[in-house]
């Protein structure tokens, strides 16, 4: 019998009442029922809030995620306006990877921008493993804010390894993947090289996040979807699966997701998460059908839906709760990240909106 860290006990006993292993969100991933159908958003802490552009408007993107007082405040914002039934640690994928040892900035409106671009097995060996000291800016925000949310699950996160690594192979954000692609199949031995060092790091990453307190983790594979199905086999779900199976008796259920993924599903339901995200491409029943009934499902609204007229959303919004019962869980969720541009209100209509339908649906069995 493993413990989850927030002192209940895990998937394979009952957990008392109370707390947040007993919140909708974490029944869900459990695949057990609630009262509810949970309800967080991708990117929820972020440039959609004007409370959050007031902080960032002096403060630099990788500063802000060293600073626990500023995690803590930015990753509680959403909570407060919206009433999700979830947080998400504010942070950013290339976290880790910098404090390895890479050289990188977060540029504003391009993104991370590496100084200089992995190209030999030499490079591979500069990537340091992490210890907890080395990200202690994260255990100090994830403790604070274990404390300051009672029984709202917090939900910890890293990249995998396969987006981390375009990053670092590309030099930055790229749209074909061409040089990633280039390195992954002329020379497979320095691509796993890679991959598995990035791994480790990731690994660590999140048992530190772990060891301080979160309640569920997500793995980003933001850039998963340029590849084939044969190929994503072959280069990159044993990387996750490194990543995955190294948390299995952590406790805590973890969350898969990737965007354009359609045709990888059933892979990356493999690679060893409890919970699979599901992108705005593929209905959530079909999803299910492809990633198998021992997994819950995440998502999936698409994100400029949010940007449409309320009557639209809400149609949306009741279609994809009703394509989620296939599903033998379903957090309901954006299929990416919220927009800069998307009016605060409108999610936190949504919130009630998907608590008001669900609730109505458990009232009646």
């Amino acid at each position: 019998m493993t413990t989850d860290t927030t002192g209940t006990v895990a998937r394979d006993g009952d957990s008392r009442p109370g707390g947040p292993a007993d919140s909708p969100f974490i029944r869900a991933c459990r695949r057990r029922p609630g009262p509810h159908t949970p309800v967080w958003f991708m990117r929820q802490a972020g440039r959609s809030l004007p409370e959050y552009r007031e902080i960032r408007a002096t403060v630099p993107m990788l500063e802000s995620c060293r600073r626990p007082d500023l995690v803590t405040e930015i990753t509680l914002q959403p909570v407060r306006r919206h009433g999700v039934d979830a947080a998400i640690l504010f942070s950013d994928i290339v976290v880790p990877v910098a404090a390895a040892g890479v050289d990188l900035d977060i540029v504003p409106g391009t993104g991370p921008v590496v100084a200089e671009p992995i190209r030999t097995a030499s490079d591979v060996q500069r990537i340091r493993l992490i210890t907890r000291e080395d990200v202690s800016y994260v255990d100090e925000a994830v403790r604070q804010l274990v404390a300051e949310l009672g029984d709202t699950p917090l939900i910890g996160f890293a990249g995998a390894p396969f987006t981390l690594a375009s990053y670092l192979v590309e030099g930055g954000p790229s749209r074909t993947h061409a040089k990633t692609k280039a390195l992954m199949y002329g020379n497979p031995e320095l691509w796993h090289a890679l991959c598995g060092r990035l791994a480790e790091v990731t690994l660590a990453f999140l048992r530190v996040q772990i060891d301080a307190g979160v309640s569920a983790v997500q793995l980003f594979d933001s850039w998963a979807g340029a590849l084939s199905e044969a190929d994503y086999r072959r280069f990159v779900l044993p990387h996750s699966t490194a990543v995955l199976s190294g948390l299995v008796n952590a406790g805590v259920p973890r969350i898969h997701f990737g965007v354009g993924t359609a045709e990888l599903l059933g892979a990356m339901g493999e690679a060893g998460a409890d919970v699979v995200g599901v992108d705005w491409r593929t209905p959530l029943d079909v999803a299910t059908g492809r990633i198998g009934p021992d997994k819950a499902v995440q998502g999936n609204l698409d994100p400029t839906v949010l940007l449409a007229p309320w009557p639209v959303v809400e149609a949306e919004v009741r279609r994809i709760l009703e394509q989620g019962k296939a599903a033998p869980g379903h957090v309901f969720n954006l299929g990416h990240g919220v927009l800069p541009e998307t009016d605060p209100e409108v999610l936190t209509r949504v919130v009630a909106l998907v608590h008001e339908v669900s609730s109505r649906r458990a009232d009646q069995g």
